[in-house]
């Protein structure tokens, strides 16, 4: 086992180049600096049939989702905020936690999660992030004190995905070493 903590970051949209996306890869840079190992499974990651719990039969990309988040000590989830509420596509795939139910350490159980919401505009941001936070919270999860809201209306990444904005950086700098430093004393606890 590496001594380092291993934090996966979910996020995005089916939109290539997503702020959403791009947020979660900013945090996730973020936590590697900070000493951990990383995985991105973005929007396309995240494409997955619906959710079945009385179906055992999961595809390669299921399988692997559930796969890594077993094996995570920290999670990053990113969402666009869509009508006040987390996508459906992040949605789906946090339902897929389900599979870990009977696991020793089950569902979310001792990991720090982190929350980003973007959104065009900060009541969807809001709303959604107490719902993203409420959702991690019935599974068990340890949401970080800070949570991230984006609003989107302003330019907030460049094409090549890096932050413009220094308050939003600084924001996603702290969740993830929230994250990581959580994930940390969780793993020495052992």
């Amino acid at each position: 086992m590496s001594a380092k903590p291993y934090i996966v970051g979910l996020g995005g949209t089916l939109r290539p180049d997503s702020s959403t996306e791009k947020a979660v890869a900013v945090a996730l840079r973020a936590a590697a600096e900070a000493g951990a190992e990383t995985l991105l499974l973005g929007g396309a990651d995240l494409d997955l049939p619906l959710y079945a719990p009385h179906s055992a039969g999961r595809t390669a990309a299921a399988a692997r989702l559930v796969a890594e988040l077993r094996r995570a000590d920290g999670v990053i989830l990113a969402t666009p905020g869509y009508h006040g509420a987390m996508s459906g596509l992040m949605k789906n795939a946090i339902d897929y936690v389900e599979d870990m139910s009977g696991d020793l350490r089950p569902y979310l159980e001792g990991r720090a999660v982190g929350c980003i919401v973007t959104a065009a505009g900060w009541q969807a941001t809001a709303t959604t992030l107490v719902g993203l936070r409420g959702v991690v919270h019935a599974l068990r999860g340890w949401p970080t004190p800070l949570g991230v809201t984006i609003n989107t209306a302003e330019p907030v990444f460049d094409e090549a995905g890096s932050c413009q904005d220094g308050r939003v950086s600084q924001q996603l700098d702290l969740l993830a070493r929230q994250v990581v430093e959580f994930a940390g004393r969780w793993r020495a606890a052992g």
